[in-house]
């Protein structure tokens, strides 16, 4: 595995066989690239992989002031550039989904598939209220004051008591944000779905969209409402799981993930 930095300061991972078709994984608001830990071994198998930090997280630079969802679809598009990738399958986490759908708004022809793990649609009134004042307490109160309520939609309540080491790894991930940052990019987590919900043209690649039964916030009918925006879609859910599938159970995640991404670019060069 190579590690690098983009000139705009992104910290990437590359591994996998050159050569390959390419895979990116886009991690979710407050957490940084070892999210993908559970998965990258397995993929990069078969693949090449570049999985990379979201400006403001993680080892990468900050943000630009008063970011907004394309801010950070056009640091993928920069990545790429960079890495002199003209195409690419985008898997993304939550916020990383969000980023995924702009990023192939922007750039279809740089899309071969999409993988939408666990992403928001648009939310209900008393939903979109609740994100935005959770925004606001991470304003002012920093990461820790929204950290442990956010591992309770994350995971699921026997694994949590079960796996106290994977609650502190995941909260050590959210508690290394800058405070001054996090806020922003949360926002953009609360009010970046106007830039994806029902765009013209619509995005046509292969897209997988999964989530958990008992993902609250990004729940089975969001999923549903994604794949209904993106022709041929397909929509999984998965039972009995929240919002970290992919940490508490990655098998569920990843066989569906890597059988999609297998029928779509396993015949590609």
């Amino acid at each position: 595995m190579a590690t690098g930095t983009a000139q705009d300061g992104t910290v990437y991972d590359l591994s996998g066989p050159e050569g390959a078709p390419t895979v990116v994984l886009i991690h979710g608001l407050g957490l940084n690239r070892a999210c993908w830990q559970w998965l990258v071994p397995e993929l990069a198998g078969r693949y090449r992989v570049l999985a990379y930090d979201l400006l403001g997280h993680g080892e990468s630079g900050p943000p630009p002031p008063d970011p907004v969802l394309k801010t950070l679809a056009d640091q993928l598009a920069g990545l790429l550039d960079h890495l002199g990738l003209n195409r690419a399958a985008i898997v993304g986490f939550s916020l990383g989904g969000m980023i995924a759908r702009r990023f192939a708004h922007d750039h279809p022809e740089r899309v071969t598939a999409l993988g939408i793990l666990h992403s928001p649609h648009e939310r209900t009134p008393e939903a979109q209220a609740a994100i935005l004042a959770r925004v606001e307490q991470a304003k002012a109160e920093g990461p820790s004051a929204t950290v442990e309520a956010a591992l309770v939609r994350w995971f699921t309540d026997a694994y949590r008591a079960a796996n106290p080491q994977m609650m502190d790894l995941v909260r050590s991930w959210v508690m290394a944000n800058d405070p001054a940052i996090y806020p922003q990019v949360y926002r953009i987590l609360a009010t970046g779905i106007h830039e994806i919900v029902a765009q013209t043209p619509p995005i046509t690649v292969p897209a997988l969209v999964i989530t958990g039964d008992e993902d609250y916030g990004n729940g089975p009918e969001m999923t549903r409402a994604i794949a209904a925006e993106i022709a041929g879609a397909e929509a999984l859910i998965l039972p009995g799981l929240r919002h970290m599938a992919l940490a508490e159970d990655p098998a569920a995640v990843n066989r569906p993930l890597i059988a999609f991404l297998d029928r779509h670019l396993g015949a590609q060069p």
